[in-house]
Parts: C-alpha cells; sequence; structure tokens
C-alpha cells in the first residue's frame, strides 16, 4: 500500500512539472492594442495642439454615451473626432483597432498621450486632458 501512495505521489509531481513547463493558467485575457502613434493628417484638424479620437462602431451601445463625453472636451486647442467602424474602416485596420470604444488622446505631433479601453468617465477624460494640458 506505502508502495502504491508513493508510486501515486511521483507521479503527481511529474504531471505537475510537465504541466508548469508547457501550460498556461486558464483563464488568459486577451489584450487589445491600443496605437502609440496617429498621423494626424489621418484626422480633423491635424493643426489642433490635441486631438481627443474615438474609435467605435454604431453597434456598440456604450459608444454613444463616450461619445457625448469626448465632444465636451471640444475647444480650439482640442479636436474631437468619431471614427466609425464601418464608416471609416480603414482607418480602424491602419491602427488595429479591435474593440471599442478605444478613446486616444494625441498631442501634436501623433503621439498617443492618454488612453481608455471601454467606456471612460467624464472626470476621468478631464482629468487625463488636465494633466496633459494644464
Amino acid at each position: 500500500m506505502l508502495l502504491v501512495v508513493g508510486l501515486g505521489a511521483v507521479a503527481v509531481l511529474v504531471a505537475w512539472a510537465i504541466r508548469s513547463r508547457t501550460g498556461t493558467e486558464a483563464p488568459t485575457q486577451g489584450r487589445w492594442a491600443v496605437p502609440a502613434q496617429l498621423d494626424r493628417a489621418d484626422f480633423a484638424a491635424p493643426e489642433a495642439s490635441w486631438l481627443v479620437a474615438l474609435f467605435s462602431s454604431t453597434t456598440c451601445l456604450s459608444c454613444a454615451g463616450t461619445w457625448t463625453r469626448v465632444q465636451a472636451l471640444a475647444s480650439p486647442r482640442v479636436a474631437v473626432q468619431q471614427v466609425d467602424a464601418v464608416a471609416d474602416r480603414a482607418l480602424h485596420e491602419r491602427y488595429r483597432i479591435e474593440a471599442v470604444p478605444c478613446v486616444v488622446i494625441a498631442d501634436d505631433e501623433g503621439a498617443v498621450r492618454a488612453s481608455f479601453l471601454g467606456e471612460p468617465t467624464t472626470a476621468e477624460l478631464m482629468q487625463a486632458m488636465g494633466e496633459l494640458d494644464p
């Protein structure tokens, strides 16, 4: 009996060692890419100091609310633009947008300085802009 228990323990240890070298822990979560750089010529008002772009879709329920919050950031220094997955498909593909809503805040050179995947609150958007453009 002691021999059977010992062999069982060895089998469990071998199985654990093999799994730890080859397996991944489930569930694993995918990470959606957010662009790090935008070509400002692709978007409205490339001369503005800041661009807040909302990558969205007409089938996305939270995108409409996000667009309302993004529009509140518009000013002479801040251009805002909604980039729809169907109407602006080429931009979604170019910047490899796979999840919406995706809000990116880019400076005058197109460097993405802040981003949000999912629906940000008004406070989060205002805080990000306040920190970037005091």
